[in-house]
């Protein structure tokens, strides 16, 4: 997946050619590249173990009063989720039609390399937040962490009947380093965000590895911000 490099100077150009052998670091690969044999040539090259359309994440949606998840409405993933997110903000901002809200958005790779995106609003939020805290005092964040959530139920009453609900409750075990740095090396690469949550108003709470293109581009539309892959 192309994603945007900058190159820096790392000796002047009036150095002698021994110096500059001795003083440019090696280049480093992309944790998220892995070699694959080309079909066509018969070459090894690197690919991308991600896939995603910058700006149009896959929709992961929590429906809050059946308890479950599900893909663009339609694809069920039960009532759990368990992932090692790549970025997120905590924002308020009116969106979806849905006016004026707090809202969680965290960006993952599902099992199949798709980078996707959910949104949680409302007491989801709040036990986010319960997550966040303890793992900021131990020098973590969500990126470092596989992050399982769950729905739980619950029930209210209103005009003298009960009614029921659910709401995500967070937890999180150890994440494999190499993982975590695939995840954190993709970040900084590509711009994560999806274009139906932005819209440039958002009072951004917490925001990690959440980028919207440059200004010179369209954020709109899906190859803003794609450049080529770094060589391998």
């Amino acid at each position: 997946m192309p994603s945007k490099v900058k190159a820096q100077r790392s000796a002047t150009a009036e150095a002698p050619a021994a110096t500059l052998e001795t003083t440019l670091p090696a280049p480093t690969r992309p944790a998220y590249l892995m070699e694959k044999l080309d079909d066509t040539t018969g070459e090894l090259v690197s690919v991308s173990r991600f896939r995603y359309l910058p700006g149009h994440p896959r929709q992961v949606r929590f429906d809050a009063k059946a308890g479950q998840f599900n893909i663009g409405g339609t694809v069920p993933l039960g009532p759990a989720l368990s992932f090692i997110p790549l970025a997120w903000r905590i924002f308020q901002d009116d969106i979806l039609n849905m006016g004026r809200k707090l809202w969680a958005e965290l960006f993952y790779a599902d099992e199949k390399g798709a980078v996707c995106a959910v949104l949680f609003h409302g007491y989801s939020v709040e036990n986010l937040y319960r997550l966040i805290e303890p793992l900021f005092y131990d020098d973590l964040t969500l990126a470092d962490v596989v992050v399982k959530v769950q729905a739980s139920k619950k029930e209210t009453t209103k005009d003298g009947k009960k009614a029921t609900y659910y709401i995500a409750e967070f937890s999180y075990e150890p994440a494999p380093a190499d993982e975590v740095a695939a995840r954190r090396d993709y970040a900084r690469d590509l711009p994560i965000w999806r274009a139906e949550t932005y819209t440039g108003a958002a009072d951004t709470r917490i925001q990690h590895g959440y980028t919207v293109p440059d200004q010179g581009d369209d954020p709109h539309t899906p190859a803003a911000g794609v450049a080529e892959l770094p060589a391998a």
